[in-house]
């Protein structure tokens, strides 16, 4: 695992009718990531991964939930409870520490990649989630030679409350309200917010016309006072990017525009083919953003669109009977095909 192959970008929006909206990317640039949507009941048993085995951290689902997982469909990378309460990972390359692994501590180890479905399936509020942390410890469940690394973790509720959650220094945790709403990956967000500073000079619009000495200076297109905005794909960069477009996103009335939005937001982090690996990389992959998606907290809905498929699709929570359904799990693309609609000219 490298510190490219995962890129993500995370943000969050409200709509004029107090919808709270959260959106992602997800990044993936060694293959073609396998991706699955899981649907969890109420009373679901589950026990964490820890790195000597299936041995950890035993408990049961309070809540149904439905998330997008990466790898298997145990290790949830975003995902939405029946209470509103959201969560996702985000690579932390270098920068996270758990606490040392230890197998007398099994009963409290979490998998840093459980850790998503663990905060979905028992807690309803952020605040809640804050609590419960202090008693748990995370653990990276692959060895360093297979990639070992840490995360950072985002979550929110209902209520519009975010907040991200950083473990370093051997399981020291931080927790930090997300006033900026958005979420990228290494360095810490405490550096991330105070590096916009760097970047105060940006706005919308363009600059005024005037004279450098007896030179007069005019904009050549519309824009121009986001130059200095930076362009490349590094997490420090996609964090000023995003944190500009999230704070200055017109407010839409409707929740299903605020949806639209996130996705039209996000489109503009999508890694196009052939940047983040060397020149005689070959394989199956169509693009490193694997897919993107977007969740209605308010109306507890999630969507997502996939690299194969741009298509939007929807998975609403409120239609489903938590009490009812089978724990499952389904491929976000039952065929890697792209649809189109071909319009018939009379």
């Amino acid at each position: 695992m490298t510190n490219y192959d995962f890129a993500c970008t995370g943000l969050a929006l409200t709509s004029g009718d107090g919808s709270f909206i959260q959106g992602r990317t997800i990044e993936w640039g060694a293959s073609s990531l396998s991706s699955l949507y899981v649907v969890c009941p109420r009373n679901h048993s589950f026990r964490s991964y820890t790195p000597s085995g299936q041995n950890g951290l035993s408990y049961p689902s309070r809540y149904g939930w439905v998330g997008l997982s990466i790898v298997e469909d145990l290790f949830i990378a975003e995902g939405l409870n029946e209470k509103g309460l959201s969560a996702g990972f985000f690579y932390f390359h270098g920068c996270g520490a758990y606490h040392p692994y230890d197998p007398q501590q099994n009963e409290k180890t979490l998998s840093d990649m459980q850790f998503v479905s663990w905060m979905l399936s028992l807690f309803a509020t952020v605040d809640e989630v804050k609590e419960a942390v202090k008693e748990i410890r995370l653990a990276g469940i692959f060895p360093p030679e297979e990639g070992n690394s840490t995360f950072h973790y985002r979550l929110a509720d209902a209520s519009g409350k975010q907040m991200v959650i950083e473990i370093i220094n051997n399981g020291e945790i931080h927790f930090y309200d997300n006033i900026a709403g958005v979420i990228t990956n290494s360095p810490g967000y405490e550096w991330h917010i105070a590096n916009l500073n760097n970047y105060m000079n940006l706005r919308p619009g363009s600059v005024a016309n005037h004279k450098l000495g007896n030179v007069a200076l005019f904009p050549y297109g519309s824009g121009s006072a986001m130059m200095g905005l930076p362009g490349d794909i590094t997490p420090t960069s996609r964090f000023v990017r995003i944190a500009f477009y999230q704070a200055t996103a017109p407010v839409q009335a409707h929740a299903f525009d605020t949806i639209t939005q996130c996705f039209h937001i996000l489109n503009n982090f999508d890694i196009p083919i052939g940047i983040v690996h060397e020149t005689d990389y070959k394989n199956e992959l169509p693009s490193a953003t694997q897919w993107t998606s977007v969740i209605d907290l308010t109306s507890r809905s999630v969507y997502y669109r996939t690299a194969y498929n741009c298509n939007i699709r929807k998975i609403d929570l409120s239609k489903i009977d938590f009490f009812a359904i089978r724990y499952q799990s389904h491929p976000l693309d039952p065929e890697l095909k792209q649809p189109i609609e071909e319009i018939s000219i009379g």
